[in-house]
């Protein structure tokens, strides 16, 4: 079976590091390699959760009482909060420390390339983090992270990724309902509410325009499938994969 253009361009990648890692080691070069060009790549569609599905997912966390301790749903229910309510990265939130707490109307956040942003929150956000915060039984100091584990240390992204499974589970959702999935449902809800494309890449903290104009393509596609579903000459003629 032929490899993928994605599996490709990871096996080019790996060759290209292991040939810099004997050019510094051994001084060994491949000047060859830089003739070759990577496989151009389909631009992945995000899949964000509905409206009604971010808000389960929200509302369903808050509810499990994971071993019998309250903080953990409350910290659950809050670090979805913020991904959905603030558009963050699963990266970014649990890189918050007890120096960004208690939250303002906005949260400055630290960003891929080290690119700094501000993101207003809203109040539901800011209330589920102090709710989280209250029921916390680790001091939250400014040198230790927010969002803490079971056992007081960091929460990693991989307890964020099982709490998602779970909720899937729990609520019949597809595999696509990520923590990641949580920021693209927020983009795409914020444009289909009338949000300003330019406005939405300062809030993602995009370089580029070209990365935030994705989700205008989704809300697109969506309105598509509303109109073809609604409209008496439907039947199918727009229908398009997402």
């Amino acid at each position: 079976m032929p490899l993928s253009s994605r599996s490709l361009a990871r096996a080019l990648s790996s060759i290209r590091s292991f040939y810099r890692f004997l050019e510094r080691r051994w001084g060994l070069k491949n000047d060859q390699l830089s003739l070759i060009e990577g496989p151009k790549l389909a631009r992945t569609t995000p899949r964000p959760l509905s409206v009604r599905a971010a808000g389960e997912v929200l509302q369903a966390s808050a509810r499990t009482k994971t071993k019998g301790e309250p903080w953990i749903a409350a910290r659950d229910a809050a670090l979805l909060t913020l991904l959905y309510g603030a558009g963050l990265r699963i990266a970014e939130a649990l890189s918050l420390t007890g120096a960004d707490y208690p939250f303002g109307d906005t949260l400055r956040i630290v960003g891929k390339g080290n690119k700094t942003r501000l993101v207003p929150l809203l109040p539901a956000t800011i209330e589920a983090v102090d709710q989280y915060v209250g029921l916390c039984p680790w001091s939250i100091e400014p040198s230790q992270p927010l969002f803490r584990g079971v056992r007081g240390g960091a929460m990693g992204p991989r307890a964020a990724q099982k709490l998602m499974q779970r909720l899937r589970a729990q609520l019949g959702l597809p595999d696509s309902a990520t923590p990641h999935a949580l920021r693209h449902s927020f983009a795409t809800h914020l444009l289909a509410g009338g949000g300003d494309l330019r406005a939405l890449q300062e809030l993602l903290g995009h370089e580029s325009l070209s990365s935030t104009q994705i989700y205008a393509d989704v809300d697109a596609q969506s309105l598509l499938r509303i109109y073809d579903k609604a409209h008496p000459k439907g039947g199918g003629i727009y229908k398009r994969k997402v």
